[in-house]
């Protein structure tokens, strides 16, 4: 059996992932001699190191032996210090090494060290170590592939045309409600209520709602459209109360409530510009503003209505209020004079009596007994005991 091969690579993008600590990593499209297609994560210093290795397997085309034989291309050694230029700098690198990677004479460009590196390794979830943990943060993920309800037709060169019934792979989940997906040899944004997922109707990551809200500053005006939408504009406060993949958060102004474009808010005291909105794209559309979606699932999707979102609102609130009302417990004194009906001072008695703070009433012995050291409960035996003879 013919051995598979590396016959295309292709540099397409720096991700920055956050765990276990930051760190960035390229994401590269593998394409085998067997037609084909996958997606891999590595790390500089992975593809450095593997460039070690590889002038080490070949010497003579590394040029070691003489220089004017070297055919294998240089990749300059990852700096202490990364910087924003040195990455993209560094992309530029990276993406002329695969290309000529590839077109290396066969007994290097299909070599097995070679195919090895670039091969999907499947992430396994038990973790014996930090290094093997960071290693499979790198490594390459499988994409979740989902189905297209609609046909969409693109309205710029960022944006992807796909039809009714097509699954596309999903490479990026953005916050703003437009995912890039690649569909084939073909990439770019859809919109994420085009897309549903193959084993159900509802998106299994969408956030449950939070009543507490999260503070945002609307930094561009928009005009509700929809009943359960709510406008608008620009500098208005308002808080998050249920973050939508869709792109359409549920927020809450006053006692209103209704969908607003994620795109268009920004947290508060968040000075930076909101990043969100890559390409500067407009709102997606609406699911239920789609014409002719066609679902494989007979449940249609689970949504709360925005009575059921203000009702919620409203009880949270409440019981909040409630909570930072009440008084602090008291103390077992207290709670002993109460119980022996002595009456509690009223605000103007406590200001008049300022001056000679009041003699706390004397415990009695049960009291004693039950909430005081050993050394006092032996020494009120004792004269419970004197006092009885």
């Amino acid at each position: 059996m013919e051995q598979i091969y590396v016959r295309y690579l292709e540099l397409l993008g720096l991700e920055k992932r956050f765990f276990p600590t930051k760190h960035y990593v390229y994401l590269l499209m593998v394409k085998w001699s067997d037609l084909t297609e996958k997606l891999v994560y590595r790390t500089y210093p992975e593809m450095h190191t593997f460039h070690k290795s590889l002038k080490e397997m070949f010497p003579i085309e590394a040029g070691e032996i003489e220089k004017r034989d070297r055919i294998i291309p240089s990749l300059p050694a990852p700096r202490w210090v990364d910087s924003q230029k040195s990455r993209e700098n560094r992309k530029s690198t990276l993406s002329d090494y695969c290309h000529a990677l590839v077109q290396l004479p066969p007994h290097i460009s299909r070599c097995k060290l070679l195919s090895d590196f670039f091969r999907v390794r499947l992430r396994s979830r038990d973790f014996s170590s930090k290094k093997q943990e960071r290693s499979m943060i790198s490594a390459p993920i499988l994409l979740d592939t989902y189905r297209v309800i609609a046909d969409f037709q693109k309205t710029s060169k960022h944006e992807l045309s796909v039809s009714d019934d097509d699954l596309v792979e999903i490479v990026e989940k953005n916050p703003n409600g437009w995912w890039f997906c690649q569909s084939g040899s073909n990439r770019g944004w859809i919109p994420a209520s085009y897309l549903e997922p193959l084993d159900g109707p509802d998106e299994a990551e969408d956030a449950e709602p939070d009543y507490e809200g999260e503070p945002h500053i609307s930094v561009q005006a928009y005009r509700a459209e929809q009943d359960d939408e709510i406008s608008l504009e620009v500098g208005e406060t308002v808080s998050v109360i249920h973050k939508l993949l869709d792109g359409w958060w549920v927020v809450r102004r006053g006692d209103q409530t209704g969908h607003f474009p994620s795109m268009f808010l920004q947290k508060s005291g968040n000075q930076e510009s909101q990043s969100i909105n890559p390409r500067g794209q407009k709102p997606p559309p609406r699911r239920s503003t789609i014409r002719n979606a066609k679902s494989i699932h007979n449940k249609p999707r689970q949504r709360l209505s925005q009575d059921t979102y203000r009702r919620n609102s409203r009880r949270f609130l409440q019981q909040k209020k409630n909570s930072s009302g009440r008084r602090p417990p008291k103390s077992p004194l207290t709670e002993r004079k109460n119980q022996e009906n002595i009456p509690e001072s009223s605000s103007s008695d406590t200001e008049q009596k300022k001056e000679v703070p009041p003699v706390p009433p004397r415990p009695s012995t049960e009291l004693i007994m039950e909430r005081c050291t050993i050394s006092t409960c032996k020494k009120v035996s004792v004269h419970m005991s004197q006092e009885a003879s």
